[in-house]
């Protein structure tokens, strides 16, 4: 995909299930220019005084031009069209450890994905299996007669095991393999003696440390058992060799793979985003999965820079990915407080637990995605909106 001499930004976004298209062709300098718009079924192209934009669809897409409708003009954006599209289904498949159960045949290493340390060598997995859902106790109540046979048997895994979360997965951790180092830190516990008084003793943080970068990995369960979080690890072919993917890159596609089949296995649409702390992070609002975002950047200078992640977007650009749209609302330094202990209180809602960094990580994710879409779909009432991109351009 290539866009030629530099000129106006154009912004199209196709929705596959709907079949149809909005075109944004940036907004024109004050006082107005001719603009000449050409539309084929494989490209389309804008000619200004300034240059001229074309952007080459790709082969799974193609436009409609006779089925152009709904011209106008939107201040601060330009001028808006609506288009219907001939789109394929969307084959590709996520960077995600949801779906890792093809490597349950041979042995797989765990790597830290931020530095790339290994984090278990060579383990042979014989059973990757999903985990029920948080509230499994409570549904077990209204299925049995009988007092819960369950009650107090928490799930562990074997020693070939890996039993896959909502956002995490556990492992059995055998002596021989890579431990984790607990830290110790001094808490406040009560001693039962005869002084009936508070002691301080050293407890162990159950913190799972990253050794070489120091991120934040999971938490130990149990003398044995180990929680990951699926943000922080990738499980590959022992036989492969670790591959680096943008920190930026894999969180954002790791959430949405999360986001899609949590929406469609249990039929909710709101997440709530909370650290290992407990605090909620962000408030999340899945809108559509079958977006396909392609656009012209041309020669705007107003790409907002966040210097903390990867700059994947260029001036004088063109890119297509596919995306999912979500809105949401940060609730760090007590913002939204009332909403989101609405949204707590809520059994539709879902909670997603993730390391609190990596929580940060994702809101500034979402800032930055929500900063390069037209102004005037960024924000819906009082929420934000963003597209949530689920793989590299093409």
């Amino acid at each position: 995909m290539a866009a030629a001499a530099a000129g106006t930004r154009v912004f199209l976004e196709v929705r596959r299930r709907l079949q149809s298209a909005l075109l944004i062709l940036g907004e024109p300098k004050e006082g107005g220019m001719p603009m000449d718009i050409s539309l084929a079924p494989c490209s389309l192209r804008v000619k200004t005084p300034e240059g001229c934009t074309e952007l080459q669809l790709p082969a799974e897409v193609r436009l409609v031009p006779s089925s152009c409708r709904g011209l106008q003009y939107v201040p601060g954006d330009g001028l808006h069209l609506r288009v219907q599209v001939q789109a394929e289904p969307d084959d590709t498949k996520l960077i995600s450890v949801f779906n890792q159960s093809s490597q349950a045949q041979g042995c797989c290493t765990f790597y830290c994905q931020s530095c790339g340390e290994v984090v278990i060598r060579n383990r042979k997995l014989l059973r990757v299996l999903p985990l029920p859902s948080e509230n499994w106790g409570a549904l077990v109540e209204e299925w049995c007669c009988h007092p819960d046979p369950f009650a107090d048997k928490p799930l562990h895994p074997q020693e070939n095991d890996c039993f896959i979360g909502d956002s995490f997965f556990l492992v059995n951790l055998r002596s021989d393999l890579w431990q984790p180092r607990p830290e110790l830190a001094p808490v406040e516990t009560h001693c039962p003696s005869s002084e009936n008084h508070f002691k301080l003793k050293p407890k162990a943080n159950t913190k799972v440390i990253c050794k070489r970068c120091k991120v934040m990995l999971g938490e130990t369960m149990s003398s044995e058992t180990t929680k990951f979080y699926i943000t922080e690890i990738i499980i590959q072919p022992s036989e492969r060799n670790f591959s680096i993917i943008p920190r930026s890159q894999f969180v954002q596609n790791v959430i949405a793979q999360c986001l899609v089949e949590l929406s469609s296995a249990r039929s909710t649409f709101r997440f709530t985003i909370q650290g290992h702390d407990g605090k909620v992070y962000i408030l999340l609002w899945l809108l559509n999965s079958d977006s396909l975002v392609i656009e012209s950047l041309g020669s705007s200078k107003s790409i907002k820079k966040f210097p903390l992640l990867e700059d994947t977007l260029k001036a004088d650009s063109s890119s297509a990915w596919n995306a999912v749209k979500v809105l949401y609302q940060p609730c760090i330094k007590n913002r939204n407080e009332k909403l989101s202990s609405a949204w707590e209180s809520d059994i539709s809602i879902h909670s997603l637990t993730l390391p609190s960094a990596t929580c940060l990580e994702l809101l500034l994710i979402l800032s930055r995605n929500n900063a390069t879409l037209p102004p005037s779909l960024r924000s819906v009432n009082s929420f934000q909106e963003r597209a949530h991109r689920t793989h590299t351009s093409r």
